[in-house]
């Protein structure tokens, strides 16, 4: 009877549990303008992959560059901006390449190599007859 009690009194108290309120400390960062600046660029003579770029942000001005090889042997240029008042504006520039790009090579497939037909060659049978038994 006394389980009975603890195991109700219990039940009770677990229903009833509430949730205790957690002070939360909420950190402020300083609002600046976002700025950050960044460049790469590829040169890859075997599969021809030529391209570059450059970029950076200063506040909500953007400024940058991109360079790539179009596949008609041009060199594309492109010079973007933007920011707030204008939105985004870019000028591409085409200019002939100096040099040829070397197109990547391709391997002509190995010609299927046949063997001679095999020559059936028969050997001489001999036919022995022998002689028939009398029962």
């Amino acid at each position: 009877m006394a389980f009975k009690y603890f195991a109700m009194f219990a039940l009770i108290a677990v229903t009833s549990a509430a949730v205790l309120p957690v002070a939360v400390k909420h950190i402020e960062y300083p609002e600046a303008p976002a700025e950050y600046q960044f460049q790469y660029s590829v040169h890859d003579d075997h599969t021809g992959d030529i391209k570059s770029q450059q970029e950076e942000r200063h506040g909500d001005d953007v400024k940058g560059q991109y360079t790539l090889i179009d596949a008609d042997g041009y060199r594309r240029v492109v010079d973007y901006t933007a920011d707030e008042h204008n939105g985004f504006n870019a000028v591409v520039h085409r200019e002939p390449v100096k040099t040829a790009i070397p197109v990547a090579k391709v391997i002509a497939p190995i010609a299927k190599v046949y063997s001679a037909p095999i020559a059936k060659v028969s050997l001489p049978v001999t036919k022995v007859a022998y002689p028939a038994y009398q029962y």
